[in-house]
């Protein structure tokens, strides 16, 4: 039987990840507020060495895909296709997902039990951003508690604009939290809390904030 660390644990080490990939951005170019201008794959990398630090770390996973996430979280391992098909999903790849840390019996006996979307450089509502929560709806609504064994799914993103932004961080992120709401309340059985938020404002230049929204099932 595995350990897996709490949900709590497991979000705030994903704001910490965003966090130090902030202080490590601006401590190699001297930009204080752009973390945006940073390459591919820079805020999973942090937030994957913050979730390795865990006790109980969980087995990590960068961009793995939607049907290997389905074949890792459903009972039957050969329906994800189906799942798919009627959720009308087209596979590709989540930012991290977390599965259970075990002894393997075999290359196909893992267990999922969290996806994430980690987005840089958040500044508006975006279709983009509705599709990744929508496609965590999809993974995590269930009609009994054994339909999949998924806890929950995480957006996570950083956000910053610049002092000159006609609209300021705060209603920014009110508007991308309520647009998620909007989306996850089409979904049965599901619920939605925010953590973060906290806007950070440097004098002239700008403002940033890093924001963690949990999707998980109501049951």
């Amino acid at each position: 039987m595995s350990n897996f660390p709490k949900k709590d644990e497991i979000v705030n080490a994903v704001l910490k990840g965003i966090e130090n990939a902030k202080k490590n951005y601006t401590f190699w170019t001297c930009d204080d507020l752009y973390l945006s201008y940073a390459p591919p794959k820079f805020l999973s990398i942090h937030v994957a060495q913050e979730i390795g630090e865990l006790k109980d770390a969980p087995e990590l996973f960068i961009d793995a895909t939607i049907s290997d996430i389905l074949r890792c979280s459903l009972p039957n391992r050969s329906d994800f296709r189906e799942f798919m098909r009627k959720k009308y999903i087209m596979d590709r790849s989540l930012c991290i997902t977390l599965d259970e840390r075990k002894e393997h019996k075999s290359d196909n006996d893992s267990i999922s039990k969290v996806v994430m979307s980690l987005k840089n450089g958040v500044r508006n509502v975006q279709q983009e951003y509705l599709d990744d929560v929508e496609l965590i709806c999809k993974l995590i609504e269930r009609d009994n508690s054994n339909d999949t064994t998924l806890d929950y799914g995480i957006f996570a993103f950083y956000l910053d604009i610049s002092s000159s932004a006609r609209k300021k961080a705060q209603i920014r992120l009110e508007a991308i939290i309520e647009s998620f709401d909007k989306v996850v309340s089409k979904f049965k059985n599901l619920k939605s809390n925010f953590k973060g938020g906290e806007i950070h404002k440097i004098d002239k230049v700008g403002e940033w904030c890093i924001g963690c929204y949990i999707i998980e099932p109501s049951l």
